[in-house]
């Protein structure tokens, strides 16, 4: 028996209806699904298919690519090589013409040689590069040579000694500019003017060549060459052109046994040299010396030194001989020569001979001009005493001037031809008015030295009329001398009048004296005259 179901509602079969539909829709989109799935499948099947197929080519096309990337990698390195091979064929044959003919060639291709060994040096890739390696190597060799042999002529070729004739014509023009002679220089110097004044030690075109090859010579790692070389040549050229000054080493035993005359004429000689030597020569090597190395890891004060030393230590070697012999007082004239060029050269002393390896010249040049002023001090000091203790026994008969009063006017007159030297020479220990003031003191104790001194000698007469006249006439050449000489300008007008008013004393008493002597014998002649009168 068939068993019924109750009728469901009108609206729920509706909704069981769409319910069925949905229910076979989502069973036909899964049989889709899965057809597209299985199509799918099939499609991916044969892509893979497709690639396993032409995977093969393009395995050989990226091989064709590699083998195209390194057959060009191969031609550049190649090429590199080829063009290494042609930088050294060309730079061979530059380097064996040698440095003379360009030398801005020659430099050059030494950069290329080295620049070739530093192309094979640091790619380690490189093999079998030994030869090429070997063959740059002993041109750059080669090249040192030859660049350090073109030094070497071109240092020997300019080195040459300066001809006096010239040197002194340099210092004249020195000394024109450095006194400010307007007729001979002019208000404002040209610079052709200031040129003459340096002699031309090294033409100014060879000095940039030189500049070149010292450079390349400290680049190579032969600074000591290029040091011996060009110390040896300047110090060479130095050397000869004093010689030919006339400058000679002295002993002190030479000196002492030396005529007045001779002395003069050496000590003459000296103070050019010592003025052409500091002010013309090492100026002019201290300035090509730095020009030559400038920007050089090169010790050119060192080097200047070395070169400079001998010919300044011949020159002041002399002047401290001089000053350590026998002192007397002719002698405090040349002391003073010497002393005021010293002093006048101090500060361009210190310009020339600045940093550490010059320092000894330094101070040697400083310590002789100390000890030339101690030495004229020490023999003005003497010849005070000498005047004070001077005993001559020469006695003027007619009581006319002494020769030592007319010895020690004309050493005060030579004296005071150095009185811009001797106030400088005092202020070494015054300043300014004081050594001014210093001068006249000496001046004017030697005077009164010298008067003291007649005054002795005066007593030697018997006849105190000839005493008197002899002070007159010894007083009166020292007032006229004064009056007519720079003296008058120290001692002033008051010593002149103060001194004129002793003359005249003297000339008072010797009327005086000679008066009386005139009544006594007028007064014997009468006695006699009376005594004959009365015998009549």
């Amino acid at each position: 028996m068939e068993r019924t179901w109750p009728r469901l509602p009108e609206g729920m079969e509706a909704l069981s209806r769409q319910v069925s539909a949905l229910r076979e829709a989502l069973e036909q989109s899964e049989e889709n699904t899965q057809g597209m799935v299985a199509a799918l499948g099939s499609f991916d099947s044969r892509v893979s298919a497709i690639e396993a197929s032409i995977r093969p080519a393009q395995v050989r096309t990226q091989a064709i690519t590699m083998a195209h990337e390194n057959i060009d990698r191969t031609i550049e390195s190649a090429e590199a090589i080829l063009a290494q091979f042609d930088i050294v064929r060309r730079a061979e044959a530059v380097i064996l013409r040698g440095p003379h003919e360009n030398l801005k060639n020659f430099l050059e291709a030494v950069d290329l040689l080295k620049g070739v060994v530093n192309f094979f040096s640091l790619d380690k890739n490189f093999k079998n590069c030994e030869g090429v390696l070997n063959q740059v190597n002993n041109l750059l060799t080669k090249s040192a040579l030859k660049i350090e042999e073109e030094f070497r002529q071109l240092m020997g070729t300019y080195s040459k000694p300066i001809e006096p004739n010239l040197l002194f014509d340099c210092l004249l023009k020195h000394l024109m500019l450095s006194k400010g002679n307007s007729e001979a220089v002019g208000e404002q110097p040209s610079k052709s003017f200031e040129a003459a004044i340096h002699p031309t030690l090294i033409p100014s075109g060879i000095l940039p060549l030189l500049h070149d090859i010292a450079c390349q010579l400290v680049q190579d790692g032969n600074q000591k060459s290029c040091y011996r070389i060009y110390r040896d040549a300047r110090r060479s050229a130095l050397e000869l052109s004093l010689r030919n000054l006339g400058i000679e080493t002295l002993s002190k035993d030479d000196v002492e046994r030396m005529q007045r005359v001779a002395l003069q004429v050496n000590i003459g000689t000296w103070t050019q040299c010592m003025q052409i030597t500091v002010k013309v020569l090492l100026a002019g090597e201290r300035k090509i010396c730095d020009q030559i190395f400038d920007g050089i890891a090169f010790n050119k004060d060192q080097c200047f030194a070395e070169l400079a030393g001998g010919s300044v230590t011949t020159l002041l070697s002399f002047a401290d001989t001089v000053a350590r012999s026998k002192r007397s007082h002719e002698n405090l004239f040349l002391m003073l020569e010497m002393y005021g060029v010293m002093h006048e050269l101090q500060s361009e002393v210190e310009v020339i001979f600045q940093g550490k390896f010059c320092s000894e010249m330094k101070e040697a040049a400083l310590n002789l001009t100390k000890s030339l002023a101690q030495v004229a001090q020490e023999i003005l000091v003497d010849f005070e005493e000498a005047v004070v203790k001077d005993s001559s026994k020469i006695n003027m008969q007619n009581g006319t001037v002494h020769p030592f009063t007319i010895e020690v006017i004309k050493y005060v007159k030579s004296l005071l031809d150095y009185q811009s030297t001797l106030q400088i020479l005092f202020q070494q220990s015054e300043t300014g008015s004081e050594a001014e003031s210093q001068l006249a003191i000496v001046i004017m104790k030697i005077m009164q030295d010298l008067q003291n001194n007649l005054n002795g000698k005066s007593k030697q007469y018997k006849d105190s009329a000839l005493s008197h006249i002899f002070l007159m006439n010894n007083l009166h050449y020292m007032v006229t001398s004064v009056r007519r000489s720079q003296a008058k300008d120290i001692l002033g007008g008051d010593w002149i009048q103060r001194h004129r008013k002793i003359v005249q004393q003297n000339a008072n008493q010797y009327k005086r004296v000679a008066w009386a002597r005139v009544a006594l014998v007028r007064q014997h002649h009468l006695m006699l005259a009376a005594v004959e009168f009365q015998g009549v």
